[in-house]
């Protein structure tokens, strides 16, 4: 009994051992997925006398036969369920772009069938419609089609209509799609759902041979001349392909290759040839921008403006408001411009007539100061006159007595001599203060400034007191930056306002003039002995027209204000310390070098 088992369970075990040998041994199905345009009845009927061939030329080799839409071979790609494909030349593109499958054979129509022409379009209508006779009566029509995915049943077609200006995706003509099977496009078209359709070549004639449709009830507009196998109205592209998928193996593409190009012709007379070139379908469907190239129509000029013409517009309205902004600021700044121009004309105009003015109110003070000094101008001027009169009747009266030595003559003349320089001197000296001139500034010690203003004081003022000058050491050998003339003048106007006002007292002390370092100024300060002024006259003395004189103008230290000013210095007067009497002091710019010339009109 223990025998009996053991033996029972090694021939189990053998038999085991025998069905894995034999699993192992058998070969994995051939599988085959073929595109059902005509639906899955008439590619079962269509495609299994030829896939019995094939399997039988693969001995040993089973064949496994599916039926799939577009969208079913994509699919079972993806998931890897097939072997080897069987579809029209468009879809075959696609999924070499997308898949990477790769063709290995091209259907024919029969053996002298050139592989790169055989598949087209027709486009069919009624017969009796008289009033479309060619592709370019479609306009304003509608066009029926299995499915924009199809091509030789509506791509092909599409570009023809593209190539006359036609263009389904614009509705000229609108398209009407049916779904597969195509010969619901037949159906569509003979019950007038659609004007025209589109057929795959050939399949108008089939269905004429089956008793299908009456021979010549439907139309093929725009029929070809050089095609002679069928009634189409677009050119041919290459057959369908027999194509392996990336993942199938190169000995059995091999193998199906060998087998295919040994099967005989269906009964269609339908056969297998090497791989057509497949480019004439790559340009269609670059010039259609679909499949594989559907990337241009993303990139074309129509989509990126259905896609973006939001942010165009708004782009375009932002540019064009700041256009119309910058437009308007450019207005404001010509504008601003113009005004700021007229108005720096205007300026320079004032400036001119200021200067002018100014220039014309400096001679007047001038001529003030001459005027003032009138009345001892002409005493000055008559001691030398007188001397020199003297000497020459005293000349004559030795001349006529006959006592006219020589050397008296040479004193005589000596002292004619000296007393006209003085006079000539004196007249130089208020011609030179009196004329107008062009401003002149130079780098001028300031202490012989001073003593020259002195002088000239002194040359036309008898009994004026002495100027006494006291310089510190820090100043010595400066010089300042000025127009010696005008400083002249603020200094004769000073040292006559201290003379006034120490007349006033009955003084005879000098008039005191001090110079110091005021930083990069020369500091100039002149003193009298007189009264003095309140401390709210001295705020006002530099006003113009304000005087404290009956006589007075109240232009002569406005004027002394103006000029100092305009040499980049300042003008003040103080109380003096001690009293009584007052200080005017001011400033002037020391020069940093050379006596370099300035000139202004005067």
């Amino acid at each position: 009994m223990s025998f009996s088992f053991r033996t029972f369970v090694a021939l189990i075990l053998a038999g085991l051992f025998a069905l894995a040998a034999w699993g192992a041994g058998a070969a994995p199905p051939v599988r085959i997925r073929v595109l059902a345009w005509q639906g899955l009845e008439e590619a079962e009927v269509r495609w299994s006398s030829l896939m019995n061939q094939l399997e039988g030329r693969l001995a040993g080799r089973r064949i496994e036969l599916r039926h799939f839409d577009l969208a079913g071979i994509a699919a079972a790609l993806q998931a890897g369920e097939l072997d080897f494909v069987v579809t029209n030349p468009g879809h075959y593109v696609f999924l070499e772009a997308e898949r990477g499958v790769s063709r290995i054979a091209t259907l024919v129509a029969d053996a002298s069938t050139d592989p790169a022409h055989v598949v087209g379009s027709a486009v069919v209508v009624l017969d009796e419609r008289r009033d479309i006779t060619a592709l370019a009566d479609l306009k304003g029509r509608s066009l029926a089609a299995v499915s924009v995915d199809a091509f030789g049943g509506y791509q092909i077609a599409w570009a023809e209509l593209r190539r006359l200006g036609l263009d389904p995706e614009q509705e000229q003509p609108r398209p009407v799609f049916t779904g597969f099977p195509m010969s619901r496009v037949v159906e569509a078209v003979l019950n007038g759902d659609a004007d025209a359709g589109v057929l795959r070549a050939c399949l108008l004639e089939r269905l004429e041979q089956e008793g299908a449709l009456r021979p010549g009830q439907l139309r093929v507009l725009s029929p070809r001349t050089e095609v002679s196998t069928c009634r189409v109205s677009s050119p041919l592209y290459p057959g369908w392909a027999f194509a392996a998928a990336r993942t199938t193996p190169p000995a059995l593409s091999r193998d199906v290759l060998v087998a295919l190009l040994s099967l005989s012709p269906d009964a269609a007379g339908q056969s297998w040839s090497v791989p057509a070139d497949y480019h004439p379908v790559h340009e269609l469907l670059q010039e259609l921008q679909i499949g594989p190239y559907a990337f241009l129509r993303e990139t074309a000029w129509p989509s990126l403006w259905e896609r973006y013409w939001p942010w165009v517009c708004g782009l375009l309205a932002s540019l064009l408001v700041w256009g119309a902004y910058t437009l308007h600021v450019e207005h404001l700044v010509q504008r601003r411009t113009r005004e700021l121009t007229q108005a720096m004309a205007a300026r320079q105009r004032l400036e001119v007539q200021l200067r002018e003015g100014q220039q014309q109110m400096d001679h007047l003070s001038r001529l003030s100061i001459l005027g003032e000094l009138s009345g001892t101008l002409a005493h000055e001027l008559n001691q030398p006159l007188a001397a020199i009169g003297n000497y020459a009747r005293s000349l004559l009266r030795r001349q006529d007595s006959g006592n006219l030595a020589p050397a008296a003559l040479r004193q005589a003349a000596e002292e004619i001599a000296s007393e006209s320089e003085r006079a000539a001197g004196i007249l130089g000296g208020i011609r030179a203060f009196a004329r107008k001139r062009n401003r002149v500034r130079e780098a001028h010690d300031p202490a012989v400034l001073v003593r020259e203003a002195s002088r000239l004081l002194a040359g036309m003022l008898p009994g004026v007191p002495e100027v006494l000058l006291r310089q510190d050491a820090a100043v010595a050998g400066l010089r300042v930056w000025v127009d010696p003339l005008q400083v002249q003048q603020v200094l004769l106007n000073v040292f006559k306002n201290a003379w006034d006002a120490q007349q006033a007292v009955g003084t005879e002390r000098p008039i005191e003039v001090s110079l110091s370092r005021d930083g990069e100024c020369c500091s100039v300060a002149v003193r009298d002995h007189g009264p003095g002024l309140p401390a709210e006259l001295q705020a006002r003395l530099f006003e113009a027209f304000f005087t404290t004189k009956p006589e007075g103008l109240g232009l002569g230290l406005s004027i002394c204000k103006t000029i100092i000013e305009a040499h980049g210095g300042g003008i003040a007067a103080a109380g003096a310390d001690p009293g009584p009497g007052l200080v005017i002091r001011f400033t002037l710019p020391l020069a940093d070098g050379g006596a370099t010339v300035f000139q202004e009109s005067s």
